[in-house]
């Protein structure tokens, strides 16, 4: 993977490739069939499109699986809590919103979303959303998180919602689903393979567990990782909301540090000690998921990549590309010319 937080369209695309669990323009079919690999669900369309366009892969390796899935329509889901299992949603293409525990992450490529199998979740997914997820059975959470605690849980393991990929923690999570990824296409092409062996099954449900637990703040950081920190401050989170929310203005450090209600240095500390970059930086790589997004809608007969850039307040093509390249591990004319196919 070149790049912090990128998940290369490579590697996840062979998921819906492959063999996918089913295919359907039914909402109820597609909630029953969603139902059985999750749990069951209120689901809804929402918006004048009234016809879904619904699909899922989904393979299951030991204690975790792993999926992609569209429905191809604005819907509203709402499983209230997952129960025995947690989930980890990341776009690959569109966005979602995601209401958790009191908190609403704004999930799209580079931002993904954590659930925890006790707190109530319900989401609002758009048209064009793709996503890659992770279930991960709640006893296989518990069972790891004792073993490298070192003792009993005092309570369920819970964890900050909102993952931003572009951090240097979660780059591994990043690298190890491009690995997964490839691992399965191979796997599927093939016809069986390592993946389907018990041995080799629950290494990596044991490496996907605990680098989740590791790259991912919950309330078992500090017991995790010793001296590392375990909860977000509420500053360097308001000020992710609020790039999140409007990085289509000329925002500046000054007036992020003002919205934070601490000072510069402070932001730029707390951004470097929780997330291992800067406010700035991860304003350029919230707004080149924006233009990835907008080339993803698009097609080369109806935008050119300089007028979504510029319209994201990327004047230097050049550095530009270098930075999408980086990324996303394709460039940004290469994306364009993906959707047109």
């Amino acid at each position: 993977m070149d790049g912090l937080g990128a998940l290369t369209p490579s590697a996840s695309d062979v998921l819906l490739s492959a063999r996918p669990l089913f295919r359907t323009s039914d909402p109820e079919e597609a909630r029953d069939r969603v139902s059985r690999v999750f749990c069951d669900h209120r689901l809804s369309v929402v918006g004048r499109q009234r016809q879904i366009a619904a699909e899922m892969y989904y393979r299951p390796i030991s204690g975790i699986g792993i999926g992609r899935m569209r429905y191809g329509a604005s819907v509203a889901i709402d499983p209230g809590e997952l129960g025995s299992f947690a989930l980890i949603q990341m776009p690959v293409s569109g966005s979602e919103v995601v209401e958790h525990g009191g908190e609403t992450v704004h999930s799209m490529p580079g931002i993904a979303s954590v659930v925890s199998p006790t707190r109530a979740m319900r989401l609002r997914h758009s048209a064009d959303t793709e996503k890659l997820f992770i279930k991960i059975e709640r006893e296989a959470l518990e069972r790891q998180c004792r073993q490298h605690i070192g003792g009993k849980l005092s309570e369920p393991v819970e964890f900050d919602p909102r993952m931003a990929m572009c951090g240097t923690a979660a780059a591994s999570w990043a690298r190890l689903m491009n690995w997964l990824c490839a691992e399965i296409g191979r796997s599927d092409a093939c016809g069986g393979g390592l993946l389907d062996t018990p041995l080799f099954a629950a290494q990596i449900e044991q490496m996907v567990v605990l680098t989740l637990l590791l790259s991912q703040p919950s309330n078992y950081s500090v017991r995790l990782m010793g001296d590392a920190p375990s909860v977000t401050p509420h500053f360097v989170r308001r000020v992710e909301r609020y790039i999140d929310d409007n990085a289509h203005e000329p925002l500046t450090i000054g007036g992020l540090a003002e919205c934070s209600g601490v000072s510069a240095r402070s932001l730029f500390a707390g951004f470097r000690k929780y997330r291992g970059t800067t406010p700035m930086q991860y304003l350029k790589q919230v707004r080149l998921n924006r233009v990835r997004e907008a080339l993803l809608r698009g097609g080369p007969d109806c935008m050119t990549v300089t007028a979504v850039a510029m319209r994201w307040g990327f004047a230097h093509l050049g550095h530009f590309t270098v930075d999408y390249r980086r990324a996303f591990g394709e460039t940004p004319s290469a994306t364009l010319r993906r959707v047109g196919r």
